[in-house]
Formats: structure tokens, sequence, C-alpha cells
């Protein structure tokens, strides 16, 4: 019997021994969202690394490719921002209630805190570029 054990052992330490390991070359297309909480916001997508030029067919359009919208910094106290694609290059920013006294900020480069009023002010909604460089927006009491 302890022989029959030792060959069985034997046999399965042969077959579990290193395997070879391999991904195939696949596209994902599509995914992605935003998830938030506090002051933090994430907002993410799975990109195309063979996007190309732009598909048009009818009455649509589709750009492949990665993200370039800007996104938003939800500031405690301040109204929802909401970020939305508005025509080719550009996206538009509201914020819900549209409550007076806030003014849109933008900043190039979240390693440093340099906000600065972003071109529409206070208006409501604001067009800006959805072009690189990416920026973040937010939203502060004047």
């Amino acid at each position: 019997m302890k022989t029959l054990l030792a060959i069985v052992t034997t046999a399965v330490a042969v077959s579990a021994s290193a395997q070879n390991y391999s991904i195939d070359w696949f596209t994902i297309y599509g995914g992605g969202g935003t998830s938030s909480g506090g002051v933090y916001s994430l907002s993410g997508t799975i990109g195309q690394p063979d996007a190309g030029a732009t598909m048009t067919g009818g009455q649509y359009t589709l750009v492949g490719g990665f993200w370039a919208l800007p996104f938003a910094i939800q500031e405690p106290g301040a109204p929802t921002l909401a970020i939305e694609p508005f025509g080719s290059g550009q996206a538009r920013i509201s914020w819900s209630p549209n409550t007076p006294g806030f003014v849109l900020q933008e900043n190039a480069n979240l390693s440093t805190d340099t906000w600065v009023n972003a071109p529409s002010g206070a208006n409501n909604p604001a067009i800006v570029p959805a072009t690189l460089p990416l920026k973040a927006y937010r939203l502060r009491k004047q």
C-alpha cells in the first residue's frame, strides 16, 4: 500500500510541474466609468491600442482611442460637477444646483496647487477643450 501511495504521489508531483503561460493578442473595446467618494474621483477606461482614423457611416461617427476629457474634482460643500462630451474636441461642464457665488477653476498639473479661474468663470454650463493636455476642474466659492 505504501508503494502504491508513493507512486501516486510521485505522479501527481511530476504532473504539477511549472506551466508555460501566454496571453494571446486580443483587443478590448469599451468599458470604463467614474467612481467617486468624498473629495476623490477616479475615471478610467480600457484603451484601444489599434485605434485608427475616425470611422463614419450614415449619420454616425466613431472616434477611437483614449479619452481626452477633462475631469472634475468634487469640492466639499460645492454643487455637484458633471462632465460630458460636447461636439468635436469639446466637453460641457455643468453643476447642480446652479448655486450663485461659485466659479469654475482649472488646473493642468495636480502635483501643484495652482488653480486658476477658468475663462468661463461662473457661467453654467461651461464649454471647455477636451484635448490634451488634460485639465482638472473644480468649483470654488468666491
